[in-house]
């Protein structure tokens, strides 16, 4: 599926063109996607941005349309987006499993959360995925070569080590009031989340690069290597 469809949906329906009209300068910003190949309930949302309020307004498309205006995530405004991409969104899992192949990665794939924006004038697709086995892989995939720019597997495990107490807490009374039927995540709810664990692993891989940078100062290239590793796994557990 296209995200043209999407977009027309929601151009044509009552709630964009009264936005619009107090929104003018408001432009297609992302997409975002929930396939989940268990339940069958995804989500399909377009953002768009809103230059004079700095905000963004979340348009899900599903079964009746609902608009969210919610504050930006990063301090760097989006680039517009052009809607029209080579990768549709049923193809995502099948480019995922090629590659997957490819690097031994046995896992099913569950659970797809998608968001698609232009980055440095590409469309990049930002994929954070849920595999059988509590793993999940994140994945930058490049809209017009189709080409993987980058895979990482992490334990979901990881994530819950370095949770807070109370966000800990939160979590499970989420997912207790789920299974009750009294609870749903909104998918601005759960965008916020996923943009949060994004944000923790950029950070994360940055605090490694820069151990490894003052590591190589430090100490002499025969003990690099064992203090190297020594230190990373400490800075993981942390």
């Amino acid at each position: 599926m296209k995200i043209q469809p999407y977009v027309t949906k929601m151009n044509n329906s009552p709630e964009y063109k009264q936005f619009i009209k107090q929104n003018s300068d408001a432009f297609l910003a992302a997409g975002f996607f929930i396939i989940d190949y268990e339940s069958g309930n995804n989500v399909h949302q377009i953002d768009l941005y809103v230059p004079s309020k700095k905000k963004v307004a979340a348009f899900t498309l599903d079964k009746k349309i609902i608009m969210q205006m919610m504050d930006l995530m990063h301090a760097k405004a989006p680039e517009k987006l052009d809607i029209n991409t080579k990768i549709d969104i049923d193809a995502l899992k099948g480019i995922l499993e090629d590659e997957m192949k490819n690097r031994s990665i046995t896992e099913e794939v569950k659970k797809i959360i998608a968001i698609l924006q232009t980055v440095d004038g590409k469309k990049i697709w930002n994929l954070n995925c849920i595999l059988s086995g509590m793993e999940l892989l994140r994945v930058h995939i490049e809209d017009d070569s189709k080409s993987i720019l980058k895979m990482e597997k992490f334990s979901m495990l990881d994530f819950v080590k370095k949770m807070s107490p109370e966000q800990l807490k939160g979590v499970i009374q989420q997912q207790q009031g789920n299974a009750k039927g009294k609870v749903q995540a909104s998918p601005a709810d759960i965008k916020a989340a996923a943009g949060e664990k994004l944000k923790k692993l950029d950070e994360l891989e940055k605090q490694i690069e820069k151990e490894k940078e003052n590591i190589q100062k430090d100490i002499s290239p025969v003990k690099e290597s064992k203090k190297i590793e020594s230190k990373l796994i400490k800075k993981s557990k942390k």
